[in-house]
This record gives structure tokens, sequence and C-alpha cells, in this order.
């Protein structure tokens, strides 16, 4: 895509403990000395690629990646049906967040999430709001039962084919109540055959229902079974429960952001995440500017709203000193 900064290795990485029996990769990316940024990937599940990095200026940014428990390089692994799910909570990933912040020794930093990042960095810059300098957030989702509830039945407006394959992919008898929590279910069956048809179908309807951009290319990573199950459990593991925050609570709280400058980047054709989420998040967030963009969807779907991803970090760059 135009305008990314050149790839950038990371200088310093590791496992951090975080109890429960779970280590997080993390790694730091740039200028040793320069501004702190947190990156929250998405999913839950899709963990911290190298692409992340490139969304920074590597000369004016010390930039931190970390995968959320359970996926990417972090240990245990959720693709492992053995690996409980019990300690893989929102306030455990905020508890994550602070103890790498500690670690790393950072006072404050800019948080950037996108897609379920965005619900993330929203519940952690209202419990820390004065750790947040600035929050840079695209393809905004807070979560909520009612979104859950679009992506998993809703849609099927939208996408009718596509969406009865996705529901009777779950015994008859589970159709009609909640498709994420029977998709959980299977996705937890001592049957491999069951688990692996239920993390394809579920891949396969995420496929979908962010594929409304002009050139969507299926995603690569679903060939691989193992991120398959690895991202469909942490999906259904966090929706089921509605990101396990009280429900409508990141909007009721939005006042918390007041003073932390804000930039929300969301495509008008994002059905996905619908962009009354930002709208409304907007209204109550004074310090933030709502980014639509024209004809472009869910994530990074095109060069639009990336080049306005990297205007935001851009704006939020230490000047430097002549």
């Amino acid at each position: 895509m135009a305008g990314l900064y050149p790839p950038v290795d990371p200088y310093e990485h590791g496992m951090l403990d975080v109890g429960d029996g779970n280590r997080v990769y993390w790694e730091c990316c740039g200028n040793p000395e320069g501004k702190p940024a947190l990156v929250l990937h998405g999913g839950p599940g899709s963990g911290a690629g190298p692409f992340w990095r490139r969304l920074f200026d590597p000369a004016a940014y010390r930039i931190v990646l970390f995968d959320q428990r359970g996926c990417g390089r972090s240990t245990p692994d959720a693709a492992d049906p053995r690996t409980s799910l019990a300690a893989n909570t929102t306030p455990h990933l905020i508890a994550d967040i602070e103890l790498l912040r500690r670690h790393l020794g950072i006072g404050e930093w800019l948080v950037m999430g996108g897609s379920w990042g965005v619900t993330l960095a929203l519940a952690y810059a209202e419990q820390h709001p004065g750790r947040v300098s600035e929050l840079v957030l695209f393809s905004v989702t807070n979560t909520t039962r009612r979104e859950v509830e679009w992506v998993t039945r809703d849609m099927g407006r939208i996408f009718p084919e596509e969406w009865v394959r996705f529901r009777d992919a779950v015994p008859e008898g589970e159709r009609d109540g909640s498709l994420v929590d029977a998709y959980a279910r299977m996705l937890s069956d001592p049957d491999p055959a069951v688990r692996e048809r239920a993390a394809r179908e579920w891949c396969r309807w995420e496929d979908v229902h962010v594929s409304t951009h002009p050139g969507h290319k299926p995603d690569p990573r679903y060939e691989d079974p193992d991120f398959r199950l690895r991202f469909a459990r942490l999906v259904t593991h966090y929706w089921r429960h509605a990101g396990f925050l009280e429900d409508g609570a990141l909007l009721r709280d939005a006042g918390k952001l007041a003073g932390i400058p804000g930039v929300m980047i969301h495509g008008r054709m994002d059905i996905s995440g619908p962009p009354d989420v930002a709208w409304r998040l907007a209204q109550v967030w004074p310090d933030a500017e709502l980014v639509l963009i024209g004809e472009e969807g869910h994530g990074l779907s095109g060069d639009a709203t990336t080049e306005a991803v990297l205007a935001a970090t851009d704006r939020f760059r230490p000047v430097r000193s002549a």
C-alpha cells in the first residue's frame, strides 16, 4: 500500500510472564528514544504482524507490539483445544498492557487499535486515562451484544446465501438461538472433525462480512488450520461474553477520555462494524475527530483508510528540533 513506512525489525523483544500460566510475546521497533506507541491488534486472536510497524515513522516512534493472550507467539496457544481460556478476558488483557508498560519503563503512550483492538484500546484508556497520550483507532467497535448479534445474525439480510451456510453448520436445534454460543461449543467439542468444521465455517463467514470493498481477496491466514482454530476459539470466547464488558459501558464512560486527543477512522461501507458505532462515540468524546472514508470497508481495506491512519500517526509524532 502507498505511503507505508519501510519495514523495520525489532531492536528488542521478549516473553513477559503475565500470570495464570500465560507468557505474552512483545517487541519494540523504531527509535528507542522515540515517542512510545502501543499497537493493539484485532481479532481477538489475529496477532500483531509486521505490517503494524509500518504505520509509524520509525525515526520518531518507539513502536511496541504484543500478541494478546493465546495467539501469535504468546503461550499457551489457543489453537490447542486443551488450552483453557478461563484467564483470557478483557480485564486480563488490560492488566497485561499495564504490566508491559511498567516492564518497559514507559510513562504514557499513544495507543493504536483496529477492530477488536479498538474495543480493547477504549477499555484500557477509560480505565487508565493518565497513561494514554493519544488514541488512533480504525474500524471502530465496542463489542456490544447488539454488535455481536448484528454480525452473527442480522447480516444474513445482506449475505443471505452465505449466512444460511454459516447458520446451518450448527446443529439444527441451536440455529434459532445464539450462534456464537453454538460455535463456541463446537470449537470445544472432543471430536477434532467437529472443531475443524466449526473453525472453517466461522472463518469463511468472517471473510464474507468484511468483503464489501472493491478488490477484496480472501484472507490467506484462514488457509492455516491452526490459525483458523486459534482465531475462531478466541473470537467466539470474547463475543459470547460481549467482550467481558458491561454492555454499553464504553459509550457510557467515554467522558473519561476527556483531554485525550483521538482520531477515529472508519469506512462508510464497513458492514461488519457499522459506522454508527463510531459516530455515537464521537458525539460524547469531544477530543476525537471522526474520519469517514467513502467506499471503503472494514480494516485497512484500501489506500485511503491506510493514508488516514498514517496521517494520524504523523500528526501526533513529536516535533523534531531544528
